[in-house]
């Protein structure tokens, strides 16, 4: 399992890493994965294609009070295992649709909500119900990891 401890985060250099732009990125590429991300800017946020960017302001609306089961995919820009666990988590918001919610919040542009969850490592999956967190998985896993989780949600 991989994943990346926000307190020791080390590029490969050694050096900590840099905020830097998506375009900055794609040109250098990030650490050792030199592929440029699958990103878009929408609103000034960093989000992904299927799901939701989550803001502090919308998170009491979005997950406490959501009346289906909440999967948030706490990530960064500049994580290599969020990149490996993007397309599981994308796939899970299509296959999922209507029944799961399925969230992003960038822990660089979301710190409060990162804080108040104690989230350490990234990438971390929370997996919420009834507006409480119920399940966790922490670093990059396989896809049937994820609907499995959801599966004993649902269930």
């Amino acid at each position: 399992m991989y994943g990346i401890s926000l307190r020791a985060c080390r590029v490969p250099d050694g050096r900590k890493p840099e905020r830097q732009t998506i375009s900055q990125q794609s040109r250098q590429g990030v650490g050792r994965f030199a592929i440029a991300p699958p990103w878009n800017q929408s609103e000034g946020k960093h989000t992904m294609s299927q799901a939701v960017a989550v803001t502090t302001g919308d998170f009491e609306s979005q997950v406490l009070q959501s009346s289906v089961p909440v999967l948030i995919d706490f990530w960064a820009v500049w994580c290599g295992p969020c990149k490996m666990i993007a397309p599981h988590v994308d796939a899970v918001a299509s296959e999922y649709e209507g029944r799961v919610k399925v969230l992003k919040v960038n822990v660089d542009e979301e710190p409060e909500i990162a804080g108040k969850y104690g989230i350490m490592s990234i990438p971390t999956l929370l997996f919420f119900k009834g507006g409480k967190v119920v399940d966790q998985v922490v670093g990059a896993v396989p896809k049937s990891t994820i609907t499995s989780k959801l599966e004993g949600l649902l269930g």
